[in-house]
């Protein structure tokens, strides 16, 4: 079966699960590896220009990487086949830098606010920008004996110290790719019980990535802005393709 999928689906299906494998097994070796090409926000000290790309290639879990290559597989090579393999990858990375972009910009707008917070209480910012490393750690440090300011320079220290990590960006653009060329063909997916045509699932996909963007909900640590990003530029690389496509005939 794999034989049948399309080679540019095909590699970069091979060339995540290569990352995932070796990123587990230097890991094991402790090595961090995602503190290299996993996506920190650009204004972190730990930021590194080539993480904007890398970042697709690394995933946090089996079942992430398990869900991302599995649609890749289902949604990709048709769209490879009707885009030929340029344009496909073209899509497929426009659609995974704009999830990158927009889920910063929003990082951008969280970290301006708290530091104005933080900066109005009399709190030095820098003393946060100060603690950033690439080491794991699974509680955060306490900043100041205020409670309103230990809690603002926590969510500080979340942003700048955890990376985005996935082809969610890339593969959302997929799905809004192929639900603007096949507006009628209809879709299963887990826990649906019904098939849904795939033209109500980019606003689908769009109206729960705001909401749970927005809403932000405890425990929560998917980067839905990226994947709202995402679904945004494949739904209008394909529309702007569809358009020249049309004229041209």
């Amino acid at each position: 079966m794999f034989s049948q999928l399309t080679p540019v689906t095909k590699n970069i299906i091979i060339i995540n699960v290569i990352f995932f494998v070796g990123a587990f097994l230097l890991g094991n070796a402790n090595i961090n590896v995602d503190a290299l090409l996993a996506g920190y926000f650009p204004l972190s000290p730990n930021f590194r220009s080539w993480q904007i790309i890398t970042h697709m290639f690394m995933h946090g879990s089996i079942l992430h990487i398990a869900f991302n290559m599995m649609t890749l597989w289902s949604f990709g090579p048709v769209l490879e086949q009707v885009l030929g393999q340029k344009k496909f990858i073209i899509l497929y990375f426009a659609s995974g830098l704009g999830g990158f972009l927009l889920y910063n910009i929003w990082n951008y707008v969280e970290v301006m606010q708290i530091s104005n917070i933080l900066i109005s209480q009399g709190f030095d910012i820098h003393e946060v920008y100060k603690t950033i490393d690439t080491s794991y750690v699974r509680y955060y440090p306490n900043f100041s004996s205020n409670p309103s300011i230990n809690i603002e320079a926590q969510n500080l220290y979340g942003i700048l110290k955890t990376p985005m990590v996935g082809a969610s960006g890339a593969i959302f653009g997929v799905i809004a790719a192929f639900s603007t060329l096949f507006p009628e063909a209809k879709l299963m997916f887990m826990f649906i019980p019904f098939p849904i045509k795939a033209k109500y699932l980019t606003p689908i996909i769009i109206v729960v990535s705001i909401f749970l963007g927005f809403r932000q909900f405890s425990g929560d640590n998917i980067a839905h802005f990226a994947h709202l990003g995402g679904a945004l530029i494949g739904f209008l690389y394909i529309w702007n393709w569809k358009k020249n496509r049309d004229r041209i005939q």
